[in-house]
């Protein structure tokens, strides 16, 4: 006998041995399925009509504004530390400026005081820390005004230890390297000496002997020698210069030993 099942009661028991329907995304019950054409075409159409195209544009203005202030940023930051730079040095010239004229006026002071010879006058210059360019130029400047002067230097020398203090020429000359003066100045200098070495010393050596009376000959003739040489004449004249003076003595000078 055939049982006949109500129509429901059929449809529910084929509907549980089902799997569970899983609707894909975008999808929903009752919806009518599409060929692939039509959502390829439904898609493209949903592509242009979005107004979320304008997207990735606002996007690109804003990156370029960013851009375009970065790039006037680092602009400023370069023109900044470019006049940075040339306040640096500005600055720095100013202060060798600044050096220089320290080490002019220091060697002017110096210059007041007595005469310098160019050596003398650049070690100045070298202890106010100016650089050798400077101080080169420092000193010719001084020369072209006058402020440094080897001759007129070699004749003070001349003056005080030739005329005035006595000594010989090879007294002068010596003071005249312990100034530095320039050689060729030195042997012009010398040779304008008076060629009278040997009276000079004889008359230094007779104002001398005066105060050794109480000595011996040998004594005289010893402590006379040592002066006359100390004072830079040479040994010819020095030789003659003592004898004169010894004979100079009244009576002659003899081998005696006088008591006072």
């Amino acid at each position: 006998m055939v049982h006949f099942e109500p129509q429901d009661d059929a449809a529910e028991r084929a509907d549980a041995d089902l799997a569970p329907v899983t609707y894909l995304h975008g999808a929903a019950p009752g919806m009518k399925r599409r060929s692939p054409l039509e959502a390829s075409l439904l898609e493209a159409s949903s592509l242009e009509a979005t107004p979320l195209e304008a997207g990735p544009i606002e996007i690109d203005r804003f990156s370029a504004a960013a851009a375009s202030k970065a790039a006037a940023a680092a602009d400023e930051a370069n023109v900044e530390l470019a006049a940075n730079g040339d306040d640096d040095e500005a600055d720095a010239a100013a202060d060798a400026l600044d050096q220089r004229e320290r080490a002019e006026k220091v060697l002017l002071h110096r210059l007041r005081g007595r005469s310098l010879s160019m050596v003398e006058a650049l070690l100045v210059l070298n202890a106010t820390g100016v650089d050798s360019g400077e101080a080169s130029e420092i000193i010719e400047k001084f020369i072209e005004l006058e402020y440094l002067d080897e001759a007129k230097l070699a004749d003070q020398i001349i003056h005080s230890h030739n005329v005035r203090k006595g000594l010989g020429r090879t007294g002068v000359e010596a003071e005249m390297r312990r100034r530095k003066l320039d050689p060729g100045v030195m042997l012009d200098k010398l040779e304008e000496l008076p060629d009278d070495e040997a009276e000079r010393a004889i008359d230094l050596a007779t104002k001398r002997i005066g105060q050794m009376e109480r000595f011996d000959d040998q004594t005289i003739d010893r402590r006379l020698t040592g002066f006359l040489m100390r004072k830079g004449y040479g040994s010819a004249a020095v030789r003659l210069a003592v004898r004169a003076a010894m004979d100079s003595r009244g009576g002659g000078g003899g081998s005696k030993v006088r008591f006072r």
